[in-house]
């Protein structure tokens, strides 16, 4: 199709320029001689075979098709080349400003209308019909580098849309397994960091209660202390963190893992570089932490070096150990306690991270992890257009403006122009270029940028007039009328694009005009330009006639732009709404499903290992030694069979749980994976245990305003003051739309709740928690919230 289309538009254009010469030139009687019909098909043949290849070679194709038109409007008669040196001209600029970057286009356009510039000054001057024809040629230039670049926007915005749709589809069916997997791995880390060495001390402890017995004190201690531990660490399993910042350095962690092993009587040396935030040093701590355990069980009392080497292009892991004491006595402290996951676990922690993990041997009969992560330099942005080759386009262009005043400074020959002072042409091309710089501003002030327009146009009647101007007298003002009526368009296709928002009292081109009169002040203005040109003429139509017609093509020219650019802009947002709809739905049954899954293992885990961890506490703290370490390994045991559990069970029940906003960072993880930053961040006074009809409404009025849409960084805060929770969001413009806001006032006022949006990005959500009493955030063992089930 590609071909068809390459190949298609160069062919047109030689057809209409055959037809314009020497058809024209046959059909009047004036035959071309052979010289010149074989010097026009050269030219057109190159042209079009150039034309050919100009979504590949956009750049070279453009200054090919500009030199043959020139030198070829030398020897030709006039009109020989006029299509291809216009319109061919204007193809190979749109293709240059679609295909290649914003810089790459201006730089083209610039130096084409600048060289044609010079190039006229100097054989011509600016009279009235070369300043004319500059002015067409600019404004023909001007329009196809702003379509070309507009289709690049719009194609870059449709490819970005179904890239993240793309991302969320996939993301829809692995959010769950991706759930499974990570509660598989923290439940893997607590049971092998944390009981590990629990069972490890305490059974070192009764080992040696007879020779050292204040042992025994200190390791129920630690016992007791650890299983509380090992409680928090589930609960941060069953509701992870929203906000990473609170947490330690990597590196800070990483000390403070190796001091706790080295209390345990592992003999660890640690060497180790400021690691980053992110993938990279969760990785490298959750490495690290899974390598000395496995240290702790199979090899206790070896010397263990650890060393983190955070490089440019890859960040190191190395954990090696020496070979354990063969004269110990008996087997190794830690024996039988391991799932045998251990190495799985690493291997996908550091593949997650985009690295790669081997374990092994070493030649003294010890054993080295070691895991290779990638280092600072793998989000460094790489530049797309080299600056040595941005130097030689500027100095290329410069070459090429230069180049038509060569001959003359050579022949330096001095002439004294004659006419009046101020051409027809420099006044129309300096109306023109003022004009078309306004469009420039539209889609940032378009009440200031509509309101210079017509003042613009209402300078052409002086224009015409003091320059003397003798040509067609519905040219200037039609050039004109046709600037606005990109004007109308580009602003009816931004209201229609953003639909029904809430009524705000903001004219377009003042207080006094309603943007619906917008279309109708310019159909005036415009009107009565036309009548002043056309009777300043002097002419001896009637002028009832003239305001007649003039109205008339003025109010219909204006009317149909307005009614094309809202059908435009319409379509476009019908096209946005149905991505969007598309997006939400995925994105809602991936974090439902991904909430399931969570409930699913959580259910297991508050029935049998936080029930295992919590004999170990109370074993601990009444002193009995041999059973807290019992107790110890059935909480390891019961670890283990829900592992497995995990990994092999399925929710088959047609019951769903609803999301609460411990589904918070489902949620987000979701719209990440399709390419939106978004960030929440919950205040510690926001009760552990939510009231459930608020829990849901305040994750549910979260959950709309992400999927209203949107590319700007999104940032939810939660709060609670006074018995009230606030969820407040900043850079979510599109959930202040008047659909939006109709579902986030209902869902508000079925509770009591109010919504404010005091500015246009930001929303403000604040729902009362009742009067019952309500728990700190983030208690140990109370049962949690999210329990409420809905029909699937």
């Amino acid at each position: 199709m590609d071909r068809t289309d390459n190949r298609l538009l160069p062919a047109l254009l030689l057809g209409a320029q055959a037809a314009v010469w020497p058809g024209y030139a046959l059909w009047r009687g004036a035959a071309p001689t052979a010289a010149d019909l074989l010097a026009a098909a050269l030219v057109g043949g190159l042209v079009a075979v150039a034309l050919t290849v100009r979504r590949t070679r956009p750049v070279p194709v453009l200054v090919l098709v500009a030199g043959a038109c020139a030198v070829g409007s030398g020897p030709l008669p006039a009109g020989a080349v006029a299509v291809l040196g216009t319109a061919g001209v204007a193809l190979a600029l749109f293709a240059v400003a679609a295909e290649r970057d914003t810089t790459t286009a201006l730089l083209c356009v610039g130096t084409l209308a600048l060289w044609q510039l010079v190039h006229g000054l100097s054989l011509h001057g600016l009279g009235g019909g070369q300043g004319l024809d500059l002015v067409l040629t600019a404004l023909l230039y001007a329009t196809a580098t702003g379509t070309g670049l507009s289709l690049r926007r719009l194609r870059a915005a449709r490819q970005a849309a179904e890239r993240r749709l793309h991302q969320a589809e996939d993301q829809r069916h692995r959010l769950p397994a991706a759930e499974r997997r990570r509660m598989e791995r923290e439940l893997h880390d607590v049971s092998a960091h944390h009981l590990t060495a629990v069972v490890v001390t305490v059974e070192a402890a009764l080992g040696l209660r007879d020779r050292r017995p204040e042992l025994a004190d200190r390791a129920v201690e630690f016992a007791a202390e650890t299983g509380r531990e090992v409680t928090r660490a589930l609960s941060a399993v069953r509701a992870p963190t929203l906000s990473p910042e609170d947490l330690p350095a990597p590196e800070e962690r990483l000390r403070e893992l190796v001091a706790g092993f080295r209390a345990l009587g592992q003999p660890v040396t640690c060497s180790t570089d400021a690691l980053p935030d992110g993938s990279v040093g969760d990785a490298a701590y959750g490495i690290v932490r899974e390598a000395l355990t496995n240290v702790v069980r199979h090899a206790s009392g070896a010397p263990t070096t650890v060393r983190c080497a955070y490089g440019d292009d890859r960040t190191d892991i190395v954990v090696r150990n020496a070979p354990p004491d063969a004269s110990g006595a008996g087997t190794p402290r830690g024996n039988g306690l391991g799932g045998g996951r251990g190495q799985n676990f690493l291997r996908g922690r550091a593949r997650e991270a985009g690295g790669t993990l081997t374990s092994g041997p070493t030649p003294d009969g010890g054993w080295e992890v070691h895991a290779v992560l990638p280092g600072r330099n793998r989000t460094a942005p790489a530049a797309s257009v080299p600056r040595t080759y941005r130097l030689a386009q500027f100095i290329a262009a410069t070459g090429l403006c230069l180049q038509p005043l060569l001959p003359v400074f050579i022949i330096r020959e001095s002439t004294t122009p004659t006419g009046p002072g101020v051409s027809a042409g420099a006044l129309f091309a300096l109306l023109a270029t003022a004009q078309v710089l306004t469009l420039l501003w539209l889609r940032r002030a378009p009440r200031t940028a509509l309101s210079v327009l017509l003042v613009l146009a209402a300078l052409w009647p002086a224009a015409m007039s003091v320059s003397g101007y003798a040509g067609p007298v519905l040219l200037p003002p039609g050039l004109s009328m046709l600037v606005t009526c990109v004007a109308l368009a580009l602003v009816a296709v931004g209201a229609s694009e953003a639909g029904p928002a809430p009524v705000r009292r903001r004219a377009v081109l003042g207080r006094a005009v309603p943007r619906h009169a917008v279309p109708v002040v310019a159909a005036v203005v415009h009107a009565t330009v036309v009548v002043v040109a056309v009777l300043t003429r002097g002419v001896t139509t009637p002028a009832w006639a003239v305001i007649g017609a003039a109205s008339a093509a003025a109010a219909l020219a204006a009317a149909a732009a307005r009614s094309v650019g809202a059908w435009y802009g319409k379509r476009r947002r019908v096209a946005r709404d149905t991505h969007e709809d598309r997006l939400a739905a995925w994105t809602e049954e991936a974090v439902r499903d991904a909430w399931a899954e969570r409930r699913r293992i959580t259910i297991g885990l508050e029935t049998t290992v936080l029930a295992r961890t919590a004999e170990v506490v109370e074993e601990a703290e009444a002193g009995r030694l041999a059973e807290t370490a019992e107790r110890a390994r059935d909480a390891l045991t019961a670890m283990r069979s829900l592992l497995e559990t995990v990994r092999d069970g399925e929710h088959h029940a047609e019951l769903r749980p609803q999301p609460t906003l411990q589904a918070l960072d489902l949620l987000v993880g979701q719209c990440r994976a399709s390419g939106r930053q978004v960030e929440v961040r919950l205040t510690d006074r926001v009760p552990g245990r939510l009231p459930a009809e608020v829990d849901i409404a305040a994750y549910r009025a979260a959950e709309t305003i992400l999927q209203a849409g949107g590319d700007e960084p999104a940032v939810l805060v939660l709060d609670a003051e006074d018995r009230v929770l606030t969820l407040s969001a900043g850079g979510v413009s599109r959930a202040t739309r008047l659909a939006v806001r109709q579902r986030l006032v209902t869902r508000a006022a079925a509770l009591g709740g109010t919504l404010t949006t005091e500015q246009p990005d930001t929303v403000l959500l604040r729902l009362p928690l009742g009067t019952g009493p309500h728990s700190p955030r983030r208690t140990e063992s109370a049962p949690r919230r999210g329990d409420q089930e809905d029909p699937r």
